[in-house]
């Protein structure tokens, strides 16, 4: 059974999502993390998470209390 054009509609449609798409850019180069080191973007995201998860405990140990 062949694929007649199928697979070159995909590949186009791959190159034009590579094109729109920021995924050609590494990491230190986004916007928010422009000017840090790998270490520093490391830290700030940790300490995101620790506050997400505190919310997140937060919330739960009201709820258990109602």
């Amino acid at each position: 059974m062949t694929r007649g054009n199928q697979r070159e509609l995909a590949r186009a449609k791959n190159a034009k999502k590579q094109l729109d798409s920021k995924k050609g850019k590494a990491a230190a180069e986004k916007d928010g993390n422009k000017g840090m080191t790998l270490e520093a973007r490391k830290q700030r995201d940790a300490e995101m998470m620790r506050l997400k998860q505190q919310k997140a405990e937060n919330k739960k140990s009201t709820e258990g209390k109602n």
